[in-house]
């Protein structure tokens, strides 16, 4: 479920020093915003992760989203 505009703000109290989780965080709401926008039509995203790979990789094996290993 999208949380509300001030909602996913305060998920971010008390993380300044816990990088970690702060990435766990994001990516669990870009996860819940791809969700809702994607049941609303929209198809195709971009996720700017500011050169953290791992992050998009993350979040797109977790909606479903996997490399084509046959072309490798």
């Amino acid at each position: 479920m999208l949380r509300s505009r001030l909602g996913w703000v305060k998920m971010y109290e008390g993380l300044d020093d816990d990088q970690t989780t702060r990435n766990l965080v994001a990516a669990s709401i870009a996860m819940d915003m791809v969700k809702v926008l994607s049941r609303e039509g929209v198809n195709d995203f971009h996720f700017y992760t500011l050169n953290r790979s791992e992050l998009t990789y993350a979040m797109c094996h977790t909606l479903g989203v996997r490399p084509d290993l046959t072309t490798a």
